[in-house]
């Protein structure tokens, strides 16, 4: 997928590169400008935009995650 808009207006290109395993594929979306990069695993019945859609909402939830100060975890 190339560049597209983020939530904030700002232009992001985010990679996305397709692995099949067996009856599985694997797919890695990556963040050019921070080099994030999240993977799920799906079906090969799934479409290419299921599971981009997929990986792109993960990334986003990762980037989120990272860009906002959490409190510590307490165990």
């Amino acid at each position: 997928m190339g560049p597209g808009r983020g939530g904030n207006g700002s232009s992001v290109e985010v990679l996305f590169e397709f692995t099949q395993l067996g009856q599985q594929v694997r797919v890695a979306a990556i963040d050019a400008a921070t080099a994030t990069e999240v993977v799920i695993i799906a079906p090969v019945t799934a479409t290419r935009l299921q599971m981009q859609s997929i990986a792109l909402a993960k990334l986003k939830r990762k980037l989120s995650e990272t860009s906002t100060p959490s409190e510590p975890r307490r165990f």
